[in-house]
């Protein structure tokens, strides 16, 4: 908590009442940090097909505007 606050540069009880406040417990013991595994083949696929899904909606909805200038131009 001292280097959270020291981070935010205020005092550490302070932060220590704001949280007592929240209501938020502190975890006990010391937080281990999993090593990162490399992502699973699934992982790598659907960022893929995400990226791909974003891609074909802006181009979907550019054509959209394409054709709405293009039927409002025609109109006689």
């Amino acid at each position: 908590m001292r280097s959270v606050a020291a981070d935010l540069r205020i005092n550490p009880e302070s932060l220590r009442n704001w949280v007592r406040a929240a209501g938020v417990s502190r975890p006990q013991g010391r937080l281990t940090q999993e090593p990162s595994q490399p992502p699973a083949p699934l992982e790598v696929e659907n960022a893929a097909l995400r990226k791909k899904v974003r891609e074909l909606e802006e181009e979907r909805e550019i054509l959209r505007k394409e054709a709405k200038y293009f039927a409002e131009e025609t109109r006689w």
